[in-house]
């Protein structure tokens, strides 16, 4: 996560640093600002509303070393919906209550608050209903597997429907392992969530989509291609099979293609990261390719987009479709879903 820290005194400050360097330690990204008045040696804010903002912008947790009041305060003008908020934490200064103030499933708020308790030997002070009551937080659980949420009306309906012990059906387009929470089911019920990489999949009368993110694009193009011309492609190919755009991954593609233009701007507005293998590499793979011996004299391999997809991971679903000098192909990587832990 990216993380910021604030503290309001020396001491504040000095807890601030050590859970940084802690939490950095984890895989989180840290910086800490505190008020210039306290003449300390950290990057300094004059006003902490504004960098409460900026932060709100830029940062995906924040911890507040401090009142719970000054956190609050600082946050008031800029809360909008537990899905687009970050996480916000409020850890006194002694660190011994660390709590969860916004965003507590989906932003990780309360995970980040255990965390900070287990490092400060505090306690977390969690008080979202499904903890309290240890029922299923679906939207928790999401956030821990990295699938996109969609559907925060029927998030909310299906957190109140265990809490009030009615059912919530469940309908996945992946095999299930273990045992489903209390109140989960699999088949017909007027509320439900889809673990699906449909859009539109609406089993249930009321539907929460969860989409994984399994999915590699294979793709090639012709010289000078225009990232539209390549969205525009990737477009039709999931639109024409039924897999969201949120359940892409990563885009993979031959080592020649690294620096073109339109491709590195389609990454770039579609936020995914570009994977390159050599032409040994992706000639190494094993299958039933489509092959083009244009392809092959161009760039030593007779297939990239196929099997770049499928050297990145997983089995081909959608074979190579061309169109306005781009090819695409799709893989799925394989998943098990585990409701009593983490997915495999």
């Amino acid at each position: 996560m990216r993380l910021a820290l604030t503290a309001f005194t020396a001491r504040g400050a000095a807890l601030a640093q050590a859970l940084a360097e802690k939490l950095t330690g984890l895989g989180n990204s840290c910086m800490i600002a505190v008020p210039a008045r306290l003449n300390l040696a950290f990057p300094t804010y004059e006003n902490l509303g504004a960098w409460t903002g900026e932060r709100f912008a830029d940062c995906e947790g924040i911890l507040f070393i401090g009142a719970s009041g000054i956190a609050v305060r600082a946050i008031a003008s800029y809360v909008r919906d537990k899905f687009t908020d970050p996480a916000v934490v409020s850890v006194d200064e002694a660190g011994q209550f660390a709590v969860p103030l916004l965003s507590g499933h989906v932003g990780g708020a309360n995970d980040l608050a255990r965390t900070v308790a287990a490092m400060t030997g505090g306690r977390a002070a969690v008080s979202t209903a499904t903890d309290v009551n240890g029922k299923f937080a679906v939207d928790q659980w999401a956030r821990e597997q990295g699938f996109f949420l969609d559907g925060k009306e029927a998030a909310k309906c299906i957190s109140a429907a265990l809490l009030s012990g009615k059912p919530v059906g469940l309908k996945s387009d992946f095999p299930i392992q273990g045992e489903l929470p209390d109140g989960v089911m699999e088949g017909a019920a007027e509320l439900g969530f889809a673990i699906t990489l449909d859009d539109a999949a609406a089993p249930f009368p009321m539907t929460l989509r969860l989409i994984p993110r399994v999915l590699n694009l294979g793709i090639g193009c012709r010289r000078g291609v225009t990232a539209e011309a390549i969205a525009r492609a990737v477009g039709e190919v999931l639109c024409a099979h039924r897999l969201s755009s949120k359940a892409v991954r990563q885009v993979c593609t031959i080592d020649l293609k690294k620096e073109e233009a339109g491709l590195l701007a389609f990454c770039r507005q579609w936020g995914l990261p570009l994977r390159t293998f050599t032409p040994q590499e992706l000639a190494e793979i094993s299958g039933e390719f489509t092959p083009s011996e244009f392809v092959r004299g161009v760039t030593g391999v007779d297939n990239v987009c196929e099997r770049a997809a499928v050297r990145a991971g997983g089995e081909l679903v959608v074979r190579k479709q061309a169109g306005g000098g781009v090819t695409v192909a799709v893989s799925r990587e394989p998943l098990v879903i585990s409701l009593e832990g983490e997915s495999a």
